[in-house]
């Protein structure tokens, strides 16, 4: 048996915050002492641990509530929301570091922003020896096996929608090409 103590110890939380979890059921102490003192069972804290790793991913404690009292393939629909909502939160990051860049009007902190242009990226491949021939080659094997990762790559360089949507197009007509 834990004491909340010892939970809040190993896990790095408050008081409060188990106190919280009860109050909501998210966390309920499986047994009372006889001074009315709350003790955790290995369940308890097996289930505490895995409400400290959802947390990790950035789900809500309502989320959290629902992924421990559901089956597997609801919480395999959860993650997979949860990453989704990522990916879409990392691109809108991007675009607002793009924009703050822009009117700031300082170039240079595109590199300490970690973004990288279109420009940039081609200058690499060329340095590596790459000519158009060989770039279109790698975006036809990129789209061939991850055509979403694709898709987010090109709009991070800061490639309009139509300039993607042009890419992919070739890309795909290489693929099927290529099969051919």
């Amino acid at each position: 048996m834990y004491r909340i103590g010892q939970l809040v110890e190993t896990f790095g939380i408050s008081r409060s915050t188990l106190l919280y979890y009860d109050r909501i059921q998210l966390l309920s102490p499986s047994h009372r002492t006889q001074s009315n003192y709350r003790t955790y069972s290995q369940a308890d804290y097996d289930r505490l641990e895995q409400i400290m790793i959802y947390k990790e991913a950035g789900l809500s404690l309502e989320e959290i509530s629902e992924l421990l009292d559901s089956n597997i393939n609801d919480t395999s629909k959860v993650l997979e929301q949860r990453l989704l909502s990522l990916n879409s939160e990392i691109a809108l990051l991007r675009e607002q570091q793009k924009t703050l860049v822009s009117l700031l009007g300082k170039e240079s902190l595109l590199r300490e922003t970690k973004v990288m242009s279109k420009e940039q990226w081609v200058n690499i491949l060329k340095s590596c020896g790459m000519d158009e021939e060989d770039m279109k080659q790698w975006h036809i094997e990129f789209e061939r096996h991850l055509p979403e990762v694709h898709t987010d790559f090109l709009a991070s360089l800061g490639i309009d929608e139509d300039e993607i949507n042009q890419i992919k197009c070739w890309s795909q007509e290489g693929i099927k090409h290529s099969r051919g």
